[in-house]
């Protein structure tokens, strides 16, 4: 893959965890409530995240902040 392709990126539930400051644990229990994106199934116990997903859901959480620091 060449980086100026426009392929989605996956990354590992590691890295979305380091992504997002949450725990494993933490991106687990927001997959299983429908509050993160969802995981992509790479094998019998290996899932990965698309990238792209993973950034919009952060900015998300910033927007929302900002929006409730600007209602105060």
């Amino acid at each position: 893959m060449h980086a100026n392709d426009n392929s989605p990126t996956l990354v590992s539930l590691n890295d979305a965890a380091r992504m997002t400051s949450l725990s494993r644990t933490m991106v687990n229990r927001y997959r299983a409530e429908g509050r993160f994106p969802s995981a992509v199934p790479l094998g019998d116990r290996r899932v990965a995240f698309v990238r792209s997903e993973v950034t919009d859901w952060i900015q998300a959480r910033i927007d929302a902040a900002r929006s409730l620091r600007a209602a105060a």
